[in-house]
């Protein structure tokens, strides 16, 4: 088993960000900050299926634990990530007990799944097949990421799907998809993450979520959630080029002045 499966269901606490940019040497900064792992955002960035391999490789560089959330649920792109030698996948959108168990079986050789054999990176090009199918299942983190309506309202079915090892929070989604946005709905989203949280930890899974800030990390770890994703390079960069430049601007403020 990989370090970073076991880290995530012995519900270790720990704390990655999403890879956007598309260029090796974001993903090699992101790595030299100390993140626990990385998850490059195939759904939502614009990045082709070669990159992900050399920003994977840019992450192993560096011994940081790379994981892809792949676009959607077709094996094909789940079969890709892992492939390219992620250490694992988060699935979008799953809202089902029968989407989360597709999810598995894309993401697990047989007989647990229905993973294909290739001559991928992560099996050597073909060089180390057998001893990467003979612990693929074991180190393969499977995380399925709940963001609906309908999703919060299978959540304990969802959770109980075997092979499932983290049930992840998109809250962005997940407050449009329940009508809780702005700060009047906050109460109602809170509830609603509590629940996929609770019953997450009551299936002996780990609970994971989405934060922006780090004070949102301490607020969900609190009620038990144990996997975060910090924000994204693309939103680490614009944050400190603001204060960057706002910081510049004080002090030329006091030097006119003083």
């Amino acid at each position: 088993m990989s370090e970073l499966r076991q880290k995530c269901i012995g519900r270790q606490r720990l704390v990655g960000s999403f890879a956007a940019i598309p260029h090796a040497v974001a993903v090699e900064v992101l790595a030299l900050a100390g993140l626990d792992f990385l998850c490059i955002d195939w759904e939502h960035a614009q990045i082709s299926r070669d990159m992900i391999e050399t920003m994977i490789r840019a992450a192993d560089v560096h011994r940081v634990p790379a994981m892809v959330r792949v676009p959607g649920h077709a094996p094909e792109a789940i079969a890709a990530a892992l492939d390219s030698g992620a250490q694992g996948v988060l699935v979008p959108r799953v809202s089902t007990s029968a989407q989360a168990a597709m999810a598995v079986k894309a993401s697990r050789y047989p007989p647990k799944g229905e993973r294909g054999v290739g001559p991928g990176r992560a099996a050597g090009y073909g060089y180390r097949i057998p001893e990467y199918l003979a612990a693929a299942n074991e180190r393969t983190v499977v995380a399925v990421q709940v963001e609906t309506a309908e999703g919060l309202a299978n959540i304990e079915a969802i959770a109980a799907v075997e092979g499932v090892d983290v049930i992840f929070v998109g809250p962005g989604d997940l407050s449009v998809s329940i009508d809780a946005l702005g700060p009047q709905g906050a109460d109602k989203l809170a509830d609603a993450i509590g629940r996929i949280i609770s019953v997450a930890i009551g299936h002996s899974k780990a609970a994971g979520i989405f934060c922006a800030k780090p004070a949102d990390v301490g607020q969900w770890a609190a009620i038990g959630a144990s996997f975060f994703i910090l924000a994204s390079d693309t939103m680490f960069l614009g944050a400190g080029a603001a204060a960057g430049h706002s910081a510049a601007h004080a002090e030329l403020a006091r030097d006119r002045h003083g």
